[in-house]
């Protein structure tokens, strides 16, 4: 591996930006933090500040054409995404970009065709769980073939709470597209078809939104998956994946792994654990096993993880998500021929 730092620039310095500013800056070996950049230039200049050696750049396209910078965490928001990850590619630059890769299944498909025409691979999409040691564990597990053949999965995804703006649709594209991942990289083949439906909501969701929802996923394969998605539910952040398969059953992010404890009042005892507060905490471990990854595979001058195309794939699969939700039926997904589209890349 080169003994150079990744000189690596973050877009987007809102919650998640400033998270893998910090985490480049003093939780992952073999990079250093050069520039960030937000629309919120004054935001941006702060985040900066708080780092030696950290430029803030006005425009994001000029940190990516930047010589000084060699890759670039896309932490903005979806509908800039193609803008900046095209760019990445046509400066070569490697990008790790946050989900979801785009806003809809046709420019998440240019994405993957202009890179495939650069004619090496150079993105890779956040969808974190495939680094988080507990679902790592259960794809080897079941990939072993020791439980035989996987025949459902149920996913569970809670949040404490999320603003008005959050609207019913970015459940779908923006919640659930993390289950549609998983699904996928579980499974290892594709979703053909999707289910979004949406009982009484909860009084604590905005009005209109529909909030929970639960999706049904049928993999190319036979498989089913059931995903609830609740987004307002209180509590706090609760992520878990159940896998069924012929001779067993293996869970991720059961609560019980955590912390336990027991606490007293006038009522009588109780036992329980915690429930982290929100996504940074539940997936700690993930996001640094995944910058980590990328830095380590920019340096040798490779893409891991998620690519473009599974970026692309589980946009496709919410693009039909938001129409099962507004329509109450299955509708199939349509993905482009892969071999056709990416060739020897990716």
């Amino acid at each position: 591996m080169p003994e150079k730092d990744l000189r690596v620039g973050v877009i987007g310095v809102g919650m998640m930006g400033a998270d893998h500013a910090e985490r480049v800056v003093n939780r992952v070996a073999g990079a250093r933090l050069v520039a960030v950049s937000d629309p919120d230039t004054a935001r941006a200049a702060d985040l900066a500040a708080a780092f030696d050696g950290v430029r803030s750049v006005g425009d994001p396209l000029d940190l990516i054409a930047d010589p000084e910078v060699d890759a670039v965490v896309v932490a903005s928001p979806g509908f800039v995404h193609e803008e900046q990850v095209l760019a990445c590619l046509e400066h070569g630059k490697y990008a790790l970009c946050e989900k979801p890769l785009t806003m809809d299944s046709e420019s998440s498909l240019r994405l993957v065709e202009a890179e495939a025409k650069g004619g090496r691979p150079l993105v890779q999409v956040g969808f974190m769980r495939r680094f988080d040691p507990e679902y790592a564990q259960m794809k080897s597990m079941l990939d072993s073939g020791q439980l035989g053949r996987t025949l459902l999965l149920h996913n569970t995804h809670r949040n404490k709470t999320v603003p008005d703006s959050f609207r019913s649709e970015m459940i779908v594209r923006d919640s659930l597209v993390h289950e549609v991942d998983v699904a996928r990289f579980i499974f290892g083949e594709e979703i053909t078809e999707i289910t979004v439906l949406a009982g009484t909501p909860t009084g604590a969701a905005a009005e209109g939104v529909l909030d929970p929802q639960v999706s049904l996923f049928r993999m190319a394969g036979g498989g089913l998956v059931t995903s609830e998605v609740f987004v307002n539910c209180q509590v706090g952040y609760e992520v878990r994946c159940e896998a069924v398969a012929e001779r067993g059953t293996v869970t991720a992010g059961r609560n019980s792994t955590g912390i336990y404890s027991t606490v007293s009042d006038e009522n009588g005892g109780y036992w329980g654990g915690q429930v982290p507060p929100d996504f940074r905490v539940r997936f700690a471990r993930a996001y640094d096993l995944e910058v980590q990854a990328w830095v380590d595979a920019s340096r040798r001058g490779e893409v891991v993880g998620p690519t473009s195309w599974d970026g692309y794939a589980a946009t496709a699969v919410c693009t039909a998500g938001m129409e099962a939700l507004a329509t109450g039926r299955p509708v199939r997904v349509d993905l482009a021929d892969r071999a056709a589209v990416l060739g020897g890349v990716g």
